[in-house]
């Protein structure tokens, strides 16, 4: 079942880097997301399984979809920009993986023993809300502030315009 999920993850994440149809691309995104959910569910991760249906496919990639749609000519839009620097960049990621695959060769993977699947939420929860309840607070003060920023600013500019 693993391999079947990262095949499918990385498939679909190949189709998104190479495709020159940005639709073909959003909707291999989504099923790239998918894949990953998928995987966290297999490292029974529940909590970020969930997080990543959640926040990526339910959020971020409808958010990439509605913007291709909103936009004018999806369809026609031409190459605007070649890239003449292909070379070293595959030079690059090429010798990136080669170095991943050597170190993955290098590592002893010693299987551990079997577990029983333990949910992590109440884990995550009760740490959220004890020892970092302080952080936590601040992180949610400080993104209640950056959204309050954004909406001015953007109302600014939505004045200045119709002025």
């Amino acid at each position: 079942m693993f391999y079947t999920v990262a095949a499918l993850t990385l498939i679909s994440s190949t189709i998104v880097v190479l495709s020159r149809n940005i639709i073909r691309a959003a909707f291999s995104l989504l099923f790239s997301f998918f894949g990953v959910g998928l995987l966290y569910a297999l490292l029974s991760a529940d909590f970020l399984a969930v997080v990543q249906l959640m926040l990526y496919v339910g959020g971020i990639l409808v958010l990439i979809l509605f913007a291709i749609m909103l936009t004018n000519r999806v369809e026609s839009v031409g190459e605007a920009h070649q890239s003449y620097r292909r070379g070293p960049a595959f030079l690059l990621c090429g010798s990136l993986f080669a170095g991943l695959v050597f170190l993955a060769l290098q590592v002893p993977w010693k299987p551990g023993p079997a577990t029983a699947f333990v949910p992590t939420t109440r884990t995550i929860g009760e740490a959220l809300l004890g020892p970092y309840l302080l952080p936590f607070e601040a992180v949610s003060v400080l993104l209640l502030v950056g959204l309050i920023g954004a909406v001015v600013v953007a109302r600014k500019e939505s004045r200045t315009e119709s002025e």
